[in-house]
């Protein structure tokens, strides 16, 4: 007999018992379908850039990469790299709609949609991978996932191509937050150069043009160069922001930010960051290489007071943001239009 479906998707974990699915070990991915969940007929995973490079990193060939990341959606039920403790988010078609569904989504049956939430919590079963974008971390595969009832989605946009739409929805919290936390007059620093930080800062142009700075630090050259390029920062600062050393080589960087942004893909740039802001400043962590010990202890060790603010990938808005962003920045559109053409 079934146990009775959960709206948190907590009837899905199989171990351990007693936890939400985002923490669970293991999920069940066996249909049929509860009554209050959404099938989702898998087309393309968009593995998060902390996950896909510790991954790629530690598996060196493509054979491998593949055959990982099937290891792990088989063992978890999930997406859930047990390195990084991050996933990524897919896009696919409503297969079916559970009878008692009550969710917030006004979706049907064939509906084309990109998930908004994590693949850490969305239980998923893989047939096969097709093909990998090494360049981009997104995954042409095949099978089926599960959507819960608290679960969100975005019906995909008709004038941007799938591949970018799903690129721009895995990050769509970044700039949603990131506007909310930038106040007029300030001096803003990325760390990390890369899709997130470029959406980000061409939300903040939007908003706020003319009335902020933007300097971007990261250990490519040619990141940087192509971030100021598109005129999306002002000042650039090739830094290894794994080394404190270089960032206190560099004096005009520390205690000089309002608002610090950090989205490195890499762990071991919490210090450089706590170190760039300005006492009673503020760090948004979007990285999921974060360690967030480190944050709380680092600071105390050396005597900053700032507030630390966890990225959460949700806000109220974030998708169509994202979406209007690239539409309006020229720039910015051509860049996703050339990294993720297919």
């Amino acid at each position: 007999m079934r146990i009775e479906p959960n709206p948190y998707g907590t009837h899905r974990v199989i171990s351990p018992r007693g936890v939400l699915p985002q923490a669970a070990i293991q999920l069940n991915v066996a249909l049929p379908l509860f009554s209050n969940e959404i099938l989702i007929e898998v087309k393309k995973l968009n593995i998060d850039s902390t996950s896909f490079c510790q991954i790629v990193k530690s598996e060196v060939t493509g054979e491998k990469v593949r055959a990982k990341i099937l290891e792990i959606v088989t063992q978890c039920g999930k997406m859930h790299n047990p390195v990084t403790n991050s996933g990524g988010m897919l896009i696919g078609r409503v297969k079916e709609i559970g009878k008692n569904y009550q969710g917030p989504l006004p979706l049907k049956t064939g509906d084309e949609i990109a998930t908004l939430v994590s693949l850490t919590l969305t239980p998923l079963h893989l047939e096969k991978i097709d093909r990998i974008d090494f360049k981009t971390g997104q995954v042409a595969c095949s099978g089926h996932a599960i959507l819960f009832e608290t679960g969100i989605a975005a019906s995909l946009p008709a004038d941007i191509p799938q591949n970018i739409a799903l690129a721009l929805l895995d990050v769509c919290g970044a700039p949603a937050l990131v506007q909310r936390y930038a106040r007029a007059g300030d001096k803003i620093l990325f760390v990390g150069s890369g899709k997130s930080a470029r959406l980000s800062a061409a939300a903040l142009k939007n908003k706020w043009e003319g009335q902020i700075q933007i300097h971007a630090l990261d250990i490519s050259q040619g990141s940087l160069k192509e971030m100021k390029q598109m005129k999306l920062a002002d000042e650039i600062f090739k830094i290894d922001a794994t080394s404190v050393g270089a960032l206190l080589a560099a004096p005009e960087l520390c205690n000089n930010y309002d608002l610090v942004v950090n989205v490195a893909n890499v762990p071991g740039t919490e210090m450089s960051s706590i170190l760039a802001v300005k006492e009673r400043g503020r760090i948004l962590f979007f990285s999921m290489a974060t360690a967030f010990g480190k944050v709380a202890l680092g600071a105390e060790g050396i005597g900053k007071d700032a507030e630390f603010i966890i990225g959460n990938g949700y806000a109220q808005g974030h998708a169509e943001l994202a979406l209007d962003v690239y539409r309006n920045h020229t720039g910015l559109r051509k860049w996703f239009e050339e990294k993720y053409k297919i």
